[in-house]
């Protein structure tokens, strides 16, 4: 199967709801790499590697994110692969 990498910024109603640990959640259950945080302006951005369906999926995903977030837009920038994570982390 194909490996895919993609970066994702979520705008909208995204920090202090939780919108990272439902990602990492996510991530997980789609056997993701990668990380996830919350940017100074309000956004959340994050890169996801994995299996291309599975990164599909995760992208998706983001485009209304858990229950209590609000997104408004959702920006999303193919990368080439790189296999760089062994884990899926929530950047503090």
């Amino acid at each position: 199967m194909a490996k895919s990498r993609s970066k994702v910024i979520v705008k909208g109603t995204v920090q202090g709801v939780n919108f990272r640990y439902y990602t990492q959640r996510q991530a997980i259950r789609y056997n993701i790499s990668g990380w996830v945080w919350n940017l100074p302006d309000g956004s959340v951005a994050a890169v996801f590697e994995g299996e291309e369906q599975d990164v599909e999926a995760m992208v998706q995903w983001c485009r209304h994110g858990p229950p209590s977030a609000q997104v408004t837009e959702l920006i999303v920038q193919p990368e080439e692969y790189q296999g760089e994570f062994s884990s899926f982390s929530i950047k503090f």
